[in-house]
């Protein structure tokens, strides 16, 4: 019998190697085999966590006794990054302190504050609804002397780093800051030049947008409509007219040509029925379009129509005889196409 005694006292020290391995392996042992990315939000339990961790990780049975083992019971919402070789020692402690990694959130120009509130929210865990209230919240429009309509000029289209759970009010917060930074001295100084103020701009710039997709047609079209401002004239701006049509018929109203009728449409919109700038700007525009309208080029032109041989691009005339040519020839070409709205 006492030959047993060191098989039997080798088999207990193997058996509790063998525990203190698995429970050594369950708590630090690699989980996640490949690089992920896990969503959660704030109504997720820690049985929802496991639920989507089944998919992500090679050891989905472990994950809540090694929760249970740490007392964690609820994570906190968020964009986790879940990388190669982490442990659910590691996915417990991460979700724990909330330990989520910023993402790259971008917009481009968007042509109202509804759109732009969908457009965010497909990339945040608000929802458009929260987003929209949010932005034409009294208050905060009161304070920057901002309107629903006029808000949509804060929002410079570009790419900015965010928190997936960021509330409502912290990125309009963040977009304002982003603004005032854009406006630095420079661009103050170029405006002041123009003898615009930054709304001034957006406001142009908003038309410069509509009116060409080219980015080096726009100094040229923002010069072109400076001259019809220096000289009184009215602007005499499409994109205004469609605006106004789009808010009688609603924005997904299809807009290919402008009639003589719309031109008469009662707006303070309608740039050729008033002179002077509309009342705020028509779109979001880009960078692009406002640093067109800053650096505008300098020359004669005072008119602009559509190029049928270049599409997507505009022949420019000093002169009312050779637009009316211009004309012409476009209304022409539309007529051919049966472009009739």
């Amino acid at each position: 019998m006492k030959k047993k005694t060191p098989y039997i006292f080798a088999s207990v020290i193997l058996f509790i190697i063998l525990v203190i391995s698995n429970y050594y392996q369950k708590i630090f042992g690699t989980a996640i085999t490949k690089e992920h990315v896990l969503f959660i939000t704030t109504a997720d339990s820690l049985l929802d966590v496991n639920e989507k961790l089944k998919k992500l990780t090679q050891r989905p049975e472990t994950f809540l006794w090694v929760a249970a083992n740490k007392s964690f019971s609820k994570p906190k919402a968020g964009r986790y990054i879940l990388k190669q070789g982490m442990s659910n020692n590691d996915l417990v402690n991460m979700l724990r302190s909330g330990g989520q990694t910023p993402f790259q959130l971008s917009f481009n120009n968007q042509d109202t504050l509804e759109k732009l509130a969908g457009r965010i929210a497909g990339q945040i865990a608000a929802d458009s609804t929260s987003l929209l209230l949010s932005f034409k919240e009294d208050s905060f429009l009161n304070e920057h002397k901002l309107t629903t309509k006029s808000i949509l000029q804060i929002f410079i289209p570009n790419t900015y780093e965010f928190y997936w759970t960021v509330s409502p009010e912290k990125f309009k917060q963040k977009m304002l800051i982003s603004y005032y930074k854009f406006w630095n001295e420079s661009r103050t100084t170029k405006a002041k030049k123009l003898n615009l103020s930054k709304e001034e701009v957006i406001v142009l710039a908003s038309i410069v947008q509509k009116e060409t997709a080219q980015n080096t047609e726009r100094p040229i079209v923002a010069g072109l409509y400076l001259n019809r401002l220096r000289r009184g004239w009215p602007l005499q701006a499409d994109p205004t007219v469609i605006y106004c049509i789009k808010e009688k018929k609603g924005q997904d109203f299809a807009v290919r040509r402008v009639l003589t009728a719309d031109l008469k449409i009662e707006s303070p919109y309608n740039t050729y029925k008033f002179k002077g700038l509309p009342p705020t700007l028509i779109s979001m525009p880009d960078i692009s379009s406002i640093d067109g309208v800053l650096n505008a080029q300098r020359h004669d032109y005072l008119y602009m129509c559509a190029n049928v041989d270049k599409r997507g691009f505009h022949v420019f005339a000093k002169s009312l005889s050779e637009h009316n040519k211009n004309a012409t020839k476009y209304h022409t070409w539309m007529n051919t196409q049966r472009v009739h709205r």
